[in-house]
């Protein structure tokens, strides 16, 4: 499905003269972001302008996670983290809960095989609680068969909040304070006890439809992302978006609340001369 060989894997990617191609030739393969994060949004309406069920843009949206997966592990991204599930979602209708659970289920009987062959390893954040019982074997399953990989981090977010993730955090450092460890309260404390441990923050976070928001999705992670916002709904996004997503956020100066050796010098006028 992938090749080893990076420049052969990343010549797949397009065929020569198209739009694709073009996009492609623009990014610097040198500077790729460590981490995209992406909300999959878009699914429903992508179904109702169609007057189809809302189920069937879940569905639908399945090719769209499995050519992201592909075009990342081509590229050489590192990891790759895909809401598919908010703790919120529950309250959406039984049949379209019950359909989520169930893709969730195909594509890791479907696909497990095709991470494992190509060194992706699948991790899980969230938790575990009000997840079917058989549904968390699958997971398990899919984890542990996975878990010697090396070329690609796929992180799925499923019965996730940020908010949820970061009062866990707080609970297991209080209780490992409680038993007698010394835990000192710092920044890099905090990171070691999210769902996300040991995974560098997100460089690049992608939200498909046109919301402005992140919607409680790794809300400590995402401190110095580079957001990139398209109105294309999940459904019908394809790796030409990534490719301009990967693009613009090259363009951008990333600062980390410092400036530039130019910026930061008072200029002629400012001197006095």
């Amino acid at each position: 499905m992938y090749s080893s060989d990076d420049s052969t894997a990343r010549a797949a990617l397009a065929q020569p003269g198209t739009p694709e191609a073009t996009l492609l030739q623009q990014i610097d393969h040198t500077q790729l972001p460590r981490h995209i994060a992406v909300i999959m949004d878009g699914n429903g309406r992508w179904a109702q302008s169609r007057k189809m069920p809302r189920v069937k843009g879940h569905r639908a949206g399945v090719e769209s996670v499995r050519e992201t997966v592909e075009t990342c592990a081509r590229l050489g991204i590192e990891y790759l983290t895909l809401y598919a599930f908010s703790v919120e979602n529950w309250q959406r209708p039984r049949h379209e809960v019950w359909t989520l659970m169930n893709l969730i289920r195909e594509f890791l009987r479907t696909e497990v095989a095709s991470l494992k062959d190509n060194g992706i390893r699948l991790q899980i954040l969230g938790r575990r609680d009000r997840l079917d019982a058989s549904l968390m074997a699958e997971i398990d399953r899919a984890v542990q068969e996975t878990a010697a990989g090396t070329r690609m981090t796929l992180s799925v977010a499923l019965n996730y909040s940020g908010r949820c993730e970061i009062v866990d955090a707080c609970r297991k450092i209080v209780s490992d304070w409680a038993a007698g460890e010394s835990v000192e309260i710092d920044e890099e404390t905090v990171g070691r006890y999210l769902y996300t441990a040991g995974q560098p923050d997100p460089d690049l976070l992608i939200r498909t439809s046109g919301e402005m928001r992140i919607s409680n999705f790794l809300l400590w992670q995402l401190a110095y992302a580079e957001i990139w916002v398209t109105n294309t709904l999940w459904p019908d996004f394809r790796r030409r978006h990534l490719f301009a997503a990967i693009f613009e956020f090259q363009q951008r100066s990333r600062r980390f609340g410092l400036v530039t050796e130019t910026l930061s010098e008072p200029s002629a006028s400012e001197q006095g001369h």
